[in-house]
This record gives structure tokens, sequence and C-alpha cells, in this order.
């Protein structure tokens, strides 16, 4: 169940209860007339069954309450009632054909995680700096914990979501954030390596091939597609449905932060094939899991959106002065981009 939170002009707000009474899976409605004063307007709480909220909220969108009010959306852990109960074994045999993405909030998820900011370049440093101690002593237990501390599945879950809606503006961000992360965390790996170098704490030659624990982070295989397809797919879902423990395991089973540290320790140390290797690595993985990442939301979107067209020749958007058959902002550039 999620928690809905509008905020209405007076002028719609009869249309608006209307839509919300005649939509199946909305339950505990409360109104509360002049209750908002700045922007003027009425108060309405409902709760809302998760499969249908992003369909409740494009026929609000529809009534511009975007523009003219708010939509707040709350994640509710539990409820207890007859009308979530009754909601709930209404929809119990229909759970094959449920939608549980809320899209509106993926896309603040997202946008909140591909801001090129000062935190974000840190995190990526700081997890290339224990990647790369690993990579010194041959450590693995150091490369798990820089996968872990690395922010880079943000950017590039961003970048999927961005290609699925077509937002070109999202698409720049995240792939500015995510290039401009990595090669920070390069440059800063390999002058801080030419620096213990020259401080002793560093032996001035290492042979990387004899590394075996770590050895894989420069060495692509077929394995290397195979466990990012895998990741990509299950970092999507942890996205669309905020399973964010599942996202750490995720995290811990891509290569991405430990290969990009790599470059930067194996160009110090001028060993250029344990660098080509590791570059080989970082390409394999980003472009595996963006590809998978992209596939898997592609597929959860159709979804909506053949749900979305049904929904429009529902009769029941009538009583809320909405046209049937078509959205009343079809072409709005920023209003369902990947409908059209």
């Amino acid at each position: 169940m999620v928690h809905l939170r509008i905020v209405a002009p007076r002028s719609n707000c009869s249309h608006v209860l209307e839509l919300l009474e005649d939509t199946e899976t909305v339950v505990n409605v409360a109104y509360f007339k002049d209750a908002v004063m700045k922007p003027p307007g009425d108060m309405i709480f409902c709760d809302v069954a998760t499969r249908d909220v992003s369909l409740l909220v494009a026929d609000l969108r529809e009534l511009n309450v975007d523009r003219e009010g708010s939509i707040s959306i709350e994640e509710i852990d539990a409820e207890i009632g007859m009308g979530s109960t009754d909601l709930h074994r209404r929809r119990r045999d229909d759970i094959g054909a449920a939608d549980p993405v809320v899209w509106e909030n993926v896309a603040r998820r997202t946008s909140e995680s591909v801001e090129l900011s000062h935190s974000f370049l840190i995190f990526m440093a700081l997890a290339m700096q224990i990647a790369a101690v690993g990579i010194y002593f041959n450590q693995p237990i150091l490369i798990v914990g820089a996968m872990v501390v690395g922010p880079d599945f943000g950017p590039i879950a961003g970048v999927c979501v961005a290609l699925v809606q077509r937002d070109i503006r999202l698409a720049r961000r995240s792939m500015r954030a995510l290039l401009v992360g990595i090669a920070v965390g390069v440059v800063l790996c390999f002058f801080t390596t030419l620096l213990l170098q020259w401080a002793g704490a560093l032996p001035k030659d290492i042979n990387f091939d004899l590394h075996t624990l770590t050895r894989f982070i420069s060495n692509p295989d077929f394995f290397s597609v195979y466990v990012a397809v895998a990741a990509g797919v299950i970092g999507v879902l942890s996205l669309t449905t905020a399973k964010s423990s599942v996202l750490v395991g995720v995290l811990i089973s891509v290569t991405t932060i430990p290969a990009a540290a790599n470059i930067g320790v194996a160009a110090a140390y001028h060993d250029w094939s344990t660098a080509w290797g590791a570059t080989a690595q970082l390409l394999v993985n980003l472009t595996s899991i963006f590809i998978a990442g992209f596939t898997t939301l592609y597929i959860q979107r159709r979804r909506y959106v053949r749900r979305r067209r049904a929904h429009l020749r529902d009769p029941s958007r009538r009583d809320a002065g909405l046209p049937i058959g078509k959205s009343r902002r079809e072409g709005d550039k920023g209003y369902e981009p990947s409908v059209h």
C-alpha cells in the first residue's frame, strides 16, 4: 500500500474526489476543505494499492494537480484494517498481472543518485583507494569492501532509466557523474601509488600475475559478462522495488570500482598489459550492466504502458472530467514520455 497526500485547488477538488471514489483500489479517503494556505487549496489523504499508484498519479496529473497543487507519495510498511485487508484479498489472485513499480519513486531515487556532488566524488575516490590497497597486497576482502562503498550503480541506473524514458538531460547527468567519478578515482590511484612508492610503503615492482586472488580484476572472460548481466537485472529490480538490501549484493558482485582502481595502479607500475586488461574488464562490466538494466526496465515500463492505455478507456474517467481513450496531456514532453 502507498499513502498519497494531495493538495488540490478548489476548482478541481470535486473531480479529484470523483476519481478517488471511482478507483477500486483506493481506500481511507479523507478530505479537508480549505486546509492548505500556500498555495490555497484543499487537502486530501488516501491509500492506494502499489500496482495502481502510477495510473492514479497519471490521472491526477491530467487534472493538473501537479501544476496547481502537489502530490506526495509515501510507502506504507504495514497497514491493519478492513479496507486494506479486503483490498489485499481482491488483488491476491491478480498477482501475476501486478505491476508493483511506482514510477514516480523510481524517478526520484534515480535523480537523487546521479548528482555529481563532492560527496559522490569522495565516495568514488575512497572506494578506489580501498580497492588499490587490496590490489597491492592481494587481499580480496578489501576488494569486496571497495565494491560496497562505491556509489557507481546510481549513475548506471540513471542511464538505464533515462534511456527508457527518453530523458536526454538525465542521461547526460548520469554519464557525466559516472565518467568524472571514474576518471577522478583512476587519477588519484595513479598518483597515490607513485607517492607510496616514493615513501617506501610499496615495492618498486609488483608482479600482478602472481596475485592469484585478485588477478580476475584485469582478466575479463565469459563469466565477467555472465555476472554483470545478472547484476544489471537484479540491480534494476532492486531499484524499482526498493529492495536496498539486494542492491548491496549487486554492488559486491560487480568489479567496476576495482577494475577502475587497477587501471591507475597498473599504470603507475608501467604494467600496461594489466592496465589494458583492467580497462577491458571495466568496459565489459559497464556495457553488460547497461544492456541488462535497460532491457529489464524497458520490459517493466512496457507492461505499465499497456495498462495505462487500457486504463484510458475506463468509463470511470468520465466522472472525473477526463476524456475516454486518450490523455488530456498527450503530447506534453514532461508527461509519460515513453507512452507515445
